[in-house]
Protein backbone atom coordinates (compact mmCIF):
# COMPACT_ATOMS: atom_id res chain seq x y z
CA UNK A 1 0.00 0.00 0.00
CA UNK A 2 1.34 3.44 -0.91
CA UNK A 3 1.20 6.82 0.60
CA UNK A 4 -0.26 9.76 -1.28
CA UNK A 5 2.62 9.85 -3.70
CA UNK A 6 4.87 6.93 -4.49
CA UNK A 7 6.26 5.41 -1.34
CA UNK A 8 5.28 2.70 1.07
CA UNK A 9 2.82 2.57 3.94
CA UNK A 10 5.60 2.98 6.40
CA UNK A 11 6.02 6.53 5.22
CA UNK A 12 2.38 7.49 5.57
CA UNK A 13 3.08 9.15 8.90
CA UNK A 14 5.52 11.54 7.26
CA UNK A 15 4.55 15.12 6.70
CA UNK A 16 3.69 16.44 3.30
CA UNK A 17 6.94 17.49 1.63
CA UNK A 18 8.28 20.98 1.82
CA UNK A 19 8.22 22.98 -1.38
CA UNK A 20 11.46 24.30 -2.78
CA UNK A 21 11.74 27.65 -4.48
CA UNK A 22 14.69 26.61 -6.63
CA UNK A 23 13.38 27.47 -10.08
CA UNK A 24 9.98 28.08 -11.60
CA UNK A 25 9.92 24.57 -13.10
CA UNK A 26 11.46 22.63 -10.23
CA UNK A 27 8.47 21.93 -7.99
CA UNK A 28 5.06 20.31 -8.17
CA UNK A 29 3.46 23.59 -7.05
CA UNK A 30 4.89 25.58 -9.92
CA UNK A 31 3.95 22.95 -12.50
CA UNK A 32 0.38 22.98 -11.20
CA UNK A 33 0.37 26.76 -11.71
CA UNK A 34 1.74 26.57 -15.26
CA UNK A 35 -0.61 23.77 -16.29
CA UNK A 36 -3.69 25.39 -14.76
CA UNK A 37 -2.98 28.90 -16.05
CA UNK A 38 -1.93 27.53 -19.44
CA UNK A 39 -5.26 25.76 -19.82
CA UNK A 40 -7.14 28.93 -18.82
CA UNK A 41 -5.21 31.14 -21.25
CA UNK A 42 -5.75 28.72 -24.13
CA UNK A 43 -9.45 28.48 -23.26
CA UNK A 44 -9.74 32.27 -23.32
CA UNK A 45 -7.86 32.66 -26.61
CA UNK A 46 -10.20 30.16 -28.22
CA UNK A 47 -13.21 31.91 -26.68
CA UNK A 48 -12.01 35.32 -27.92
CA UNK A 49 -11.57 33.91 -31.43
CA UNK A 50 -15.19 32.76 -31.49
CA UNK A 51 -14.68 29.10 -30.63
CA UNK A 52 -14.29 27.15 -27.38
CA UNK A 53 -12.29 24.48 -25.59
CA UNK A 54 -15.51 22.49 -25.12
CA UNK A 55 -14.44 19.97 -27.75
CA UNK A 56 -11.55 18.92 -25.50
CA UNK A 57 -13.20 19.35 -22.09
CA UNK A 58 -15.42 16.40 -22.81
CA UNK A 59 -18.00 15.34 -20.24
CA UNK A 60 -20.80 12.76 -20.44
CA UNK A 61 -24.41 13.79 -20.90
CA UNK A 62 -27.14 12.80 -18.47
CA UNK A 63 -28.48 9.28 -18.94
CA UNK A 64 -31.22 7.14 -17.43
CA UNK A 65 -30.42 3.74 -18.95
CA UNK A 66 -27.29 1.70 -19.61
CA UNK A 67 -28.03 1.79 -23.33
CA UNK A 68 -28.01 5.60 -23.29
CA UNK A 69 -24.74 5.65 -21.35
CA UNK A 70 -23.11 3.19 -23.77
CA UNK A 71 -24.31 5.19 -26.77
CA UNK A 72 -22.96 8.42 -25.30
CA UNK A 73 -19.61 6.78 -24.55
CA UNK A 74 -19.31 5.58 -28.14
CA UNK A 75 -20.24 9.02 -29.44
CA UNK A 76 -17.67 10.80 -27.25
CA UNK A 77 -14.90 8.20 -27.38
CA UNK A 78 -12.66 10.26 -29.69
CA UNK A 79 -13.04 13.21 -27.30
CA UNK A 80 -12.02 11.06 -24.34
CA UNK A 81 -8.97 9.85 -26.27
CA UNK A 82 -7.98 13.42 -27.15
CA UNK A 83 -8.42 14.49 -23.53
CA UNK A 84 -6.26 11.60 -22.29
CA UNK A 85 -3.51 12.58 -24.73
CA UNK A 86 -3.69 16.20 -23.57
CA UNK A 87 -3.49 15.26 -19.88
CA UNK A 88 -0.76 12.69 -20.58
CA UNK A 89 1.38 15.28 -22.35
CA UNK A 90 0.90 17.98 -19.69
CA UNK A 91 1.40 15.67 -16.71
CA UNK A 92 4.13 13.70 -18.50
CA UNK A 93 6.23 16.81 -19.09
CA UNK A 94 5.73 17.88 -15.48
CA UNK A 95 6.65 14.56 -13.85
CA UNK A 96 9.70 14.27 -16.12
CA UNK A 97 10.86 17.71 -14.99
CA UNK A 98 10.28 16.60 -11.39
CA UNK A 99 12.61 13.63 -11.81
CA UNK A 100 10.13 10.80 -12.44
CA UNK A 101 10.42 8.62 -15.53
CA UNK A 102 7.45 9.18 -17.79
CA UNK A 103 7.45 5.46 -18.64
CA UNK A 104 6.62 4.73 -15.01
CA UNK A 105 3.87 7.34 -14.86
CA UNK A 106 1.89 6.83 -18.07
CA UNK A 107 0.74 3.19 -17.67
CA UNK A 108 -0.72 3.94 -14.26
CA UNK A 109 -2.22 7.22 -15.43
CA UNK A 110 -3.99 5.40 -18.26
CA UNK A 111 -5.73 3.26 -15.63
CA UNK A 112 -6.51 6.34 -13.49
CA UNK A 113 -7.97 8.11 -16.52
CA UNK A 114 -10.11 5.18 -17.67
CA UNK A 115 -11.45 4.60 -14.15
CA UNK A 116 -12.16 8.32 -13.81
CA UNK A 117 -13.96 8.31 -17.16
CA UNK A 118 -16.22 5.47 -16.03
CA UNK A 119 -16.80 7.24 -12.72
CA UNK A 120 -17.62 10.48 -14.55
CA UNK A 121 -20.16 8.59 -16.65
CA UNK A 122 -21.66 7.00 -13.53
CA UNK A 123 -22.02 10.47 -12.02
CA UNK A 124 -24.04 11.56 -15.08
CA UNK A 125 -26.87 9.19 -14.16
CA UNK A 126 -30.10 11.16 -13.78
CA UNK A 127 -30.56 9.82 -10.26
CA UNK A 128 -27.05 10.75 -9.10
CA UNK A 129 -28.11 14.03 -7.46
CA UNK A 130 -30.71 12.23 -5.37
CA UNK A 131 -28.07 9.97 -3.86
CA UNK A 132 -25.18 12.49 -3.90
CA UNK A 133 -23.31 10.40 -6.47
CA UNK A 134 -21.03 13.14 -7.75
CA UNK A 135 -17.90 11.94 -9.64
CA UNK A 136 -15.31 12.96 -6.99
CA UNK A 137 -17.27 11.22 -4.20
CA UNK A 138 -17.80 8.10 -6.32
CA UNK A 139 -14.07 8.10 -7.05
CA UNK A 140 -13.22 8.35 -3.36
CA UNK A 141 -15.64 5.57 -2.39
CA UNK A 142 -14.47 3.30 -5.21
CA UNK A 143 -10.82 3.85 -4.37
CA UNK A 144 -11.42 3.15 -0.67
CA UNK A 145 -13.21 -0.12 -1.47
CA UNK A 146 -10.45 -1.29 -3.80
CA UNK A 147 -7.57 -0.35 -1.51
CA UNK A 148 -9.17 -1.95 1.54
CA UNK A 149 -10.05 -5.29 -0.04
CA UNK A 150 -7.00 -5.70 -2.27
CA UNK A 151 -3.45 -4.46 -2.65
CA UNK A 152 -2.78 -1.73 -5.20
CA UNK A 153 -0.16 -2.99 -7.71
CA UNK A 154 3.23 -1.31 -7.51
CA UNK A 155 3.19 -0.19 -11.16
CA UNK A 156 0.04 1.88 -10.52
CA UNK A 157 1.52 3.79 -7.57
CA UNK A 158 3.58 6.38 -9.57
CA UNK A 159 0.36 7.70 -11.14
CA UNK A 160 -1.41 8.26 -7.81
CA UNK A 161 -0.13 11.82 -7.39
CA UNK A 162 -2.79 13.20 -5.06
CA UNK A 163 -1.26 16.59 -4.29
CA UNK A 164 -0.38 17.29 -7.94
CA UNK A 165 -3.91 16.61 -9.20
CA UNK A 166 -5.59 18.64 -6.47
CA UNK A 167 -3.22 21.57 -6.99
CA UNK A 168 -4.02 21.67 -10.70
CA UNK A 169 -7.72 21.44 -9.80
CA UNK A 170 -7.46 24.30 -7.32
CA UNK A 171 -5.79 26.57 -9.89
CA UNK A 172 -8.63 25.76 -12.32
CA UNK A 173 -11.07 26.42 -9.47
CA UNK A 174 -9.84 30.01 -9.41
CA UNK A 175 -11.18 30.51 -12.94
CA UNK A 176 -14.67 29.66 -11.74
CA UNK A 177 -14.53 32.14 -8.83
CA UNK A 178 -13.92 35.62 -10.26
CA UNK A 179 -13.65 38.42 -7.73
CA UNK A 180 -16.57 40.18 -9.42
CA UNK A 181 -18.85 37.42 -8.17
CA UNK A 182 -18.23 38.79 -4.70
CA UNK A 183 -19.62 42.14 -5.83
CA UNK A 184 -22.57 40.49 -7.54
CA UNK A 185 -23.20 38.37 -4.45
CA UNK A 186 -23.55 41.46 -2.31
CA UNK A 187 -22.23 42.35 1.13
CA UNK A 188 -24.71 40.07 2.91
CA UNK A 189 -23.45 36.87 1.29
CA UNK A 190 -19.80 37.86 1.71
CA UNK A 191 -20.31 38.94 5.31
CA UNK A 192 -22.23 35.82 6.30
CA UNK A 193 -19.63 33.58 4.66
CA UNK A 194 -16.84 35.42 6.49
CA UNK A 195 -18.52 35.04 9.89
CA UNK A 196 -19.11 31.33 9.33
CA UNK A 197 -15.60 30.64 8.03
CA UNK A 198 -13.90 32.37 10.95
CA UNK A 199 -16.09 30.98 13.75
CA UNK A 200 -16.17 27.41 12.45
CA UNK A 201 -12.41 27.33 11.97
CA UNK A 202 -11.60 28.59 15.44
CA UNK A 203 -14.16 26.30 17.12
CA UNK A 204 -12.68 23.21 15.47
CA UNK A 205 -9.11 24.39 15.96
CA UNK A 206 -9.53 25.24 19.64
CA UNK A 207 -11.49 22.07 20.46
CA UNK A 208 -8.84 20.03 18.65
CA UNK A 209 -6.09 21.66 20.65
CA UNK A 210 -8.03 21.18 23.91
CA UNK A 211 -8.27 17.47 23.07
CA UNK A 212 -4.53 17.27 22.54
CA UNK A 213 -4.36 17.17 18.73
CA UNK A 214 -1.32 18.86 17.20
CA UNK A 215 -1.61 22.30 15.66
CA UNK A 216 -1.21 21.24 12.03
CA UNK A 217 -3.87 18.54 12.32
CA UNK A 218 -6.19 21.03 14.04
CA UNK A 219 -5.65 23.51 11.19
CA UNK A 220 -6.50 20.94 8.51
CA UNK A 221 -9.66 19.90 10.36
CA UNK A 222 -10.62 23.52 10.98
CA UNK A 223 -10.33 24.69 7.39
CA UNK A 224 -11.92 21.47 6.12
CA UNK A 225 -15.01 22.33 8.14
CA UNK A 226 -14.91 26.09 7.56
CA UNK A 227 -14.46 26.25 3.82
CA UNK A 228 -14.59 23.80 0.96
CA UNK A 229 -14.24 20.41 2.55
CA UNK A 230 -11.85 18.08 0.76
CA UNK A 231 -10.15 20.64 -1.49
CA UNK A 232 -9.51 22.98 1.43
CA UNK A 233 -8.18 20.20 3.66
CA UNK A 234 -5.64 19.13 1.05
CA UNK A 235 -4.62 22.70 0.26
CA UNK A 236 -4.06 23.56 3.92
CA UNK A 237 -2.23 20.28 4.56
CA UNK A 238 0.30 21.31 1.94
CA UNK A 239 0.57 24.81 3.39
CA UNK A 240 1.28 23.66 6.97
CA UNK A 241 2.93 20.31 6.14
CA UNK A 242 0.44 18.12 7.96
CA UNK A 243 0.89 14.35 8.06
CA UNK A 244 -0.58 12.30 5.27
CA UNK A 245 -2.91 10.23 7.41
CA UNK A 246 -4.23 13.42 8.99
CA UNK A 247 -5.37 14.55 5.54
CA UNK A 248 -7.16 11.22 5.09
CA UNK A 249 -8.93 11.62 8.44
CA UNK A 250 -10.06 15.15 7.56
CA UNK A 251 -11.35 14.04 4.16
CA UNK A 252 -13.24 11.12 5.71
CA UNK A 253 -14.93 13.39 8.26
CA UNK A 254 -15.86 15.93 5.58
CA UNK A 255 -17.40 13.27 3.34
CA UNK A 256 -19.32 11.60 6.20
CA UNK A 257 -20.87 14.85 7.41
CA UNK A 258 -21.50 16.08 3.85
CA UNK A 259 -23.55 12.96 3.16
CA UNK A 260 -25.48 13.37 6.42
CA UNK A 261 -26.25 17.00 5.63
CA UNK A 262 -27.39 16.35 2.08
CA UNK A 263 -30.36 14.46 3.51
CA UNK A 264 -30.84 16.25 6.85
CA UNK A 265 -30.83 19.90 5.78
CA UNK A 266 -33.60 19.74 3.13
CA UNK A 267 -35.72 17.61 5.49
CA UNK A 268 -35.39 20.06 8.41
CA UNK A 269 -35.83 23.08 6.14
CA UNK A 270 -39.07 21.56 4.83
CA UNK A 271 -40.28 20.85 8.36
CA UNK A 272 -39.63 24.50 9.26
CA UNK A 273 -41.29 25.73 6.01
CA UNK A 274 -38.28 27.89 5.14
CA UNK A 275 -38.46 29.95 1.93
CA UNK A 276 -36.28 28.59 -0.86
CA UNK A 277 -33.70 31.39 -0.71
CA UNK A 278 -33.40 31.12 3.07
CA UNK A 279 -33.02 27.34 2.90
CA UNK A 280 -30.39 27.65 0.16
CA UNK A 281 -28.39 30.11 2.25
CA UNK A 282 -28.59 27.81 5.27
CA UNK A 283 -27.45 24.85 3.19
CA UNK A 284 -24.61 26.95 1.76
CA UNK A 285 -23.55 27.96 5.25
CA UNK A 286 -23.75 24.46 6.75
CA UNK A 287 -22.65 22.05 4.01
CA UNK A 288 -19.03 20.92 3.67
CA UNK A 289 -18.79 19.98 0.00
CA UNK A 290 -19.95 21.72 -3.17
CA UNK A 291 -21.30 18.54 -4.74
CA UNK A 292 -23.32 17.53 -1.69
CA UNK A 293 -24.56 21.08 -1.14
CA UNK A 294 -25.69 21.47 -4.73
CA UNK A 295 -27.61 18.21 -4.41
CA UNK A 296 -29.27 19.37 -1.17
CA UNK A 297 -30.15 22.83 -2.55
CA UNK A 298 -31.49 21.35 -5.77
CA UNK A 299 -33.54 18.84 -3.81
CA UNK A 300 -35.17 21.65 -1.80
CA UNK A 301 -35.87 23.59 -4.98
CA UNK A 302 -37.54 20.50 -6.42
CA UNK A 303 -39.63 20.19 -3.25
CA UNK A 304 -40.78 23.77 -3.68
CA UNK A 305 -41.57 23.17 -7.34
CA UNK A 306 -43.89 20.30 -6.48
CA UNK A 307 -45.30 21.75 -3.27
CA UNK A 308 -47.98 23.85 -5.01
CA UNK A 309 -47.10 27.05 -3.16
CA UNK A 310 -46.59 25.45 0.25
CA UNK A 311 -42.93 26.62 0.20
CA UNK A 312 -42.38 30.32 -0.40
CA UNK A 313 -39.94 31.59 -3.01
CA UNK A 314 -38.92 30.60 -6.51
CA UNK A 315 -37.54 27.06 -6.82
CA UNK A 316 -34.35 28.43 -8.43
CA UNK A 317 -33.66 30.68 -5.42
CA UNK A 318 -32.49 27.73 -3.33
CA UNK A 319 -29.62 26.90 -5.68
CA UNK A 320 -28.82 30.57 -6.30
CA UNK A 321 -28.53 31.30 -2.57
CA UNK A 322 -26.42 28.20 -2.04
CA UNK A 323 -24.07 29.24 -4.84
CA UNK A 324 -23.61 32.72 -3.40
CA UNK A 325 -22.95 31.38 0.10
CA UNK A 326 -20.85 28.28 -0.56
CA UNK A 327 -19.32 28.38 -4.03
CA UNK A 328 -18.63 32.12 -3.93
CA UNK A 329 -18.53 33.30 -0.33
CA UNK A 330 -16.91 30.36 1.47
CA UNK A 331 -14.78 28.74 -1.23
CA UNK A 332 -12.77 31.91 -1.81
CA UNK A 333 -11.40 31.41 1.71
CA UNK A 334 -9.24 28.52 0.48
CA UNK A 335 -6.62 30.97 -0.71
CA UNK A 336 -6.92 33.21 2.34
CA UNK A 337 -6.50 30.39 4.86
CA UNK A 338 -3.64 28.83 2.87
CA UNK A 339 -1.80 32.17 2.79
CA UNK A 340 -2.30 32.92 6.49
CA UNK A 341 -1.60 29.43 7.82
CA UNK A 342 1.49 28.97 5.64
CA UNK A 343 2.99 32.06 7.29
CA UNK A 344 1.89 30.95 10.77
CA UNK A 345 3.30 27.46 10.29
CA UNK A 346 6.60 28.78 8.97
CA UNK A 347 7.17 31.60 11.44
CA UNK A 348 5.78 29.99 14.61
CA UNK A 349 5.07 26.28 14.51
CA UNK A 350 8.26 25.19 12.74
CA UNK A 351 10.52 27.09 15.13
CA UNK A 352 8.65 25.76 18.16
CA UNK A 353 9.12 22.18 16.99
CA UNK A 354 12.86 22.47 16.43
CA UNK A 355 13.37 24.39 19.65
CA UNK A 356 14.77 27.46 17.94
CA UNK A 357 12.15 29.90 19.17
CA UNK A 358 14.57 32.84 19.20
CA UNK A 359 15.66 32.28 15.63
CA UNK A 360 14.16 34.77 13.19
CA UNK A 361 12.45 33.20 10.21
CA UNK A 362 13.56 34.86 6.99
CA UNK A 363 11.28 36.07 4.25
CA UNK A 364 13.05 33.62 1.95
CA UNK A 365 12.03 30.70 4.15
CA UNK A 366 8.41 31.84 4.12
CA UNK A 367 8.56 32.09 0.33
CA UNK A 368 10.18 28.67 0.07
CA UNK A 369 7.47 27.04 2.12
CA UNK A 370 4.50 28.98 0.76
CA UNK A 371 2.22 26.84 -1.48
CA UNK A 372 2.78 28.40 -4.90
CA UNK A 373 -0.40 26.91 -6.37
CA UNK A 374 -2.34 29.44 -4.26
CA UNK A 375 -0.83 32.15 -6.48
CA UNK A 376 -2.13 30.22 -9.46
CA UNK A 377 -5.59 30.18 -7.87
CA UNK A 378 -5.51 33.95 -7.26
CA UNK A 379 -4.10 34.77 -10.72
CA UNK A 380 -6.75 32.60 -12.36
CA UNK A 381 -9.45 34.38 -10.39
CA UNK A 382 -8.01 37.80 -11.27
CA UNK A 383 -7.78 36.86 -14.96
CA UNK A 384 -11.39 35.76 -15.14
CA UNK A 385 -12.35 38.86 -13.12
CA UNK A 386 -10.81 41.01 -15.84
CA UNK A 387 -12.58 39.02 -18.55
CA UNK A 388 -15.89 39.11 -16.67
CA UNK A 389 -15.64 42.88 -16.11
CA UNK A 390 -16.65 43.35 -19.75
CA UNK A 391 -19.98 41.61 -19.14
CA UNK A 392 -23.05 42.13 -17.01
CA UNK A 393 -24.04 39.32 -14.64
CA UNK A 394 -26.73 38.18 -17.10
CA UNK A 395 -24.20 38.16 -19.97
CA UNK A 396 -21.66 36.38 -17.80
CA UNK A 397 -24.13 33.56 -17.22
CA UNK A 398 -25.44 33.35 -20.79
CA UNK A 399 -22.27 34.04 -22.81
CA UNK A 400 -19.12 33.55 -20.79
CA UNK A 401 -20.18 30.61 -18.62
CA UNK A 402 -21.21 28.09 -21.32
CA UNK A 403 -18.32 28.75 -23.72
CA UNK A 404 -15.47 29.59 -21.34
CA UNK A 405 -16.14 28.83 -17.67
CA UNK A 406 -18.10 25.58 -18.06
CA UNK A 407 -15.33 23.76 -20.01
CA UNK A 408 -12.77 24.79 -17.37
CA UNK A 409 -15.18 23.54 -14.70
CA UNK A 410 -15.32 20.18 -16.50
CA UNK A 411 -11.52 19.96 -16.58
CA UNK A 412 -11.46 20.87 -12.88
CA UNK A 413 -13.85 18.01 -12.19
CA UNK A 414 -11.51 15.65 -14.07
CA UNK A 415 -8.56 16.80 -11.96
CA UNK A 416 -10.53 16.44 -8.72
CA UNK A 417 -11.69 12.98 -9.78
CA UNK A 418 -8.07 11.92 -10.45
CA UNK A 419 -7.23 13.24 -6.99
CA UNK A 420 -10.07 11.62 -5.05
CA UNK A 421 -9.58 8.29 -6.81
CA UNK A 422 -5.90 8.43 -5.87
CA UNK A 423 -6.81 9.32 -2.28
CA UNK A 424 -9.06 6.28 -2.05
CA UNK A 425 -6.47 3.99 -3.61
CA UNK A 426 -3.82 5.16 -1.14
CA UNK A 427 -5.89 5.09 2.06
CA UNK A 428 -6.25 2.12 4.39
CA UNK A 429 -9.14 2.63 6.78
CA UNK A 430 -7.46 0.61 9.51
CA UNK A 431 -4.70 3.24 9.56
CA UNK A 432 -7.29 5.94 10.29
CA UNK A 433 -8.53 4.23 13.45
CA UNK A 434 -5.20 4.96 15.14
CA UNK A 435 -6.22 8.62 15.50
CA UNK A 436 -9.09 7.70 17.84
CA UNK A 437 -12.31 9.63 18.46
CA UNK A 438 -10.75 13.04 19.14
CA UNK A 439 -10.77 14.28 15.49
CA UNK A 440 -14.40 13.22 15.17
CA UNK A 441 -15.35 15.06 18.37
CA UNK A 442 -13.53 18.24 17.29
CA UNK A 443 -14.98 18.25 13.80
CA UNK A 444 -18.48 17.47 15.06
CA UNK A 445 -18.26 20.45 17.43
CA UNK A 446 -17.65 22.59 14.37
CA UNK A 447 -20.58 20.96 12.59
CA UNK A 448 -22.92 21.82 15.46
CA UNK A 449 -21.77 25.44 15.63
CA UNK A 450 -21.84 25.72 11.84
CA UNK A 451 -25.45 24.56 11.57
CA UNK A 452 -26.71 26.75 14.42
CA UNK A 453 -24.91 29.92 13.29
CA UNK A 454 -25.93 29.27 9.71
CA UNK A 455 -29.56 28.98 10.76
CA UNK A 456 -29.50 32.16 12.86
CA UNK A 457 -27.83 34.21 10.13
CA UNK A 458 -29.91 32.82 7.26
CA UNK A 459 -33.30 32.89 8.99
CA UNK A 460 -33.21 35.64 11.60
CA UNK A 461 -30.40 38.07 10.79
CA UNK A 462 -30.47 38.15 6.97
CA UNK A 463 -33.76 36.35 6.39
CA UNK A 464 -35.35 39.26 4.52
CA UNK A 465 -32.44 39.41 2.09
CA UNK A 466 -32.46 35.69 1.31
CA UNK A 467 -36.26 35.36 1.14
CA UNK A 468 -36.42 38.05 -1.56
CA UNK A 469 -33.35 36.87 -3.51
CA UNK A 470 -33.81 37.41 -7.22
CA UNK A 471 -37.01 39.43 -6.86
Amino acid sequence: MSNLNTSSPASESKRLPEQSSNGLFATEDWWAVWIGLGVIVIAYLLFASGTSIKWLAVAPTKWSSIAQAASDLTHRLSGYVALFVAFAVLFGVAVTALGQRVGQFLPGFLVVFVLSMLIFIAGAWTGSATYNLEPPLIALAFGLIVSNVARVPAWLVPALRVEFYIKVGIVLLGATLPFTLLVWAGPVAVGQATVVSLITFFVIFLVSRALGLEKRFAAVLGVGGAVCGVSAAIAIAGAVRAKREQVSVAITLVVVWAIVMVFALPFVARALSLPTGVAGAWIGTSEFADAAGIAAAQAYGDLARHASGAIAGAPEASLQAFTLMKVVGRDIWIGIWAFVLAIVATTLWDRDEVGAIKTQTSAREIWTRFPKFVFGFLIASALVTWIGSHYTLAEYRSVLTPAFVAPITALRTWAFTFCFLSIGLTTRLRNLSATGAKPFIAFTAGVAVNVVIGYLLSVHVFGQYWSTLGQ
